[in-house]
């Protein structure tokens, strides 16, 4: 089911499908904003979200990115949350109190995808967040904190509502797979084209 065919109750503050990307001090910027910009140009709804109470947000290599809203600004229920990694922007995601009580409600609601690249899967091991026998890759040497999750050596590994991806270097590949689960293969095999993307 891709995304025009999903429909959500107006319930609990919660209205249209939207798409979320986090950000904290430290993020990587390429893996941040390449996936929104190839999100964005199929036309899906994604918007960058702060959780330092601030919307300038400073990424891992000092580049400031004025985000959409701040977190306590999310009013629309999500389609897909994203973690992009980063150091120190991981751990910031990791210690964030209310992005902690988001992702343990959205694994209990089946139509939310989650996903993470580079060192942000671990923010989903680190709560006990993968489902038993969920496949999952990350950023090389921190295998072992894919708690929970079975470590795949590939760009990008889609198990059910995971999403996960390895590093910058697999950015665009990445934002073409959530793409993918969100309108349809046909749909990131146009952009792809359209930006000469080739593996």
């Amino acid at each position: 089911m891709n995304i025009k065919d999903r429909e959500f109750l107006n319930t609990e503050g919660w209205g249209m499908i939207m798409v979320y990307l986090f950000l904290a001090d430290g993020f990587e910027e390429t893996e941040a904003l390449s996936v929104v910009d190839i999100l964005r140009r199929a036309d899906v709804e994604v918007k960058t979200v702060s959780i330092m109470q601030r919307k300038t947000v400073t990424g891992a290599h000092s580049i400031e990115v004025l985000a959409d809203m701040l977190f306590e600004e999310m009013t629309e229920k999500p389609e897909m949350l994203i973690l992009p990694g980063g150091i120190p922007g991981t751990p910031n995601l990791k210690k964030h109190t209310g992005l902690d009580k988001l992702l343990r409600e959205s694994v209990q609601s089946p139509e939310i995808y989650l996903a993470a690249i580079c060192a942000a899967p671990t923010v989903y091991g680190s709560k006990g967040l993968f489902p038993k026998d969920c496949k999952a890759t990350c950023y090389p040497g921190m295998e072992d904190e894919l708690t929970g999750a079975e470590f795949v050596e590939e760009n990008v590994v889609i198990d059910g509502r995971f999403i996960t991806s390895r590093g910058v270097g697999t950015a665009l590949e990445f934002g073409l797979a959530l793409v993918s689960v969100l309108k349809g293969k046909h749909v990131s095999d146009v952009i792809a084209e359209k930006i000469v993307f080739q593996k």
